[in-house]
């Protein structure tokens, strides 16, 4: 083999190893389900007006959320959202738990740096 075939076969296979990293990159940042960015920009929309300029900034706002927590432990935060607003114990349970703030803290900073991007 000459060494411009050499050469061409390793460009090659760097090209291919390149694209596989790309790709899985992407998928890792882009974990979220459509559904769950949806119901996000949505909540946003109701909070900071349903303006075009607000679409744009709470698109912006899931994708900065999306990039800094993986989308497990945004479910996770988003039930302790949401019981701990349920009365009696169980609500106090996740209102109380070292887990639960662990979580809600993850959200709260990454919604503060999507803020700070986005707004």
């Amino acid at each position: 083999m000459t060494p411009v075939g050499s050469l061409r076969r390793i460009v090659a296979a760097l090209v291919a190893l390149t694209t596989m990293v790309v790709i899985a990159h992407a998928q890792d940042i882009n974990d979220y389900p459509t559904s769950a960015r949806v119901e996000y920009v949505f909540g946003c929309l109701k909070a900071n007006g349903e303006t075009r300029q607000a679409i744009e900034q709470c698109s912006c706002s899931v994708d900065v959320v999306a990039s800094l927590v993986p989308y497990e432990r945004y479910v996770t935060a988003e039930t302790v959202l949401s019981m701990s607003q349920v009365r009696g114990n169980l609500g106090g349970q996740f209102r109380t738990s070292e887990q639960a703030a662990t979580a809600l803290n993850e959200l709260r900073r990454a919604q503060a740096e999507a803020e700070v991007r986005c707004f």
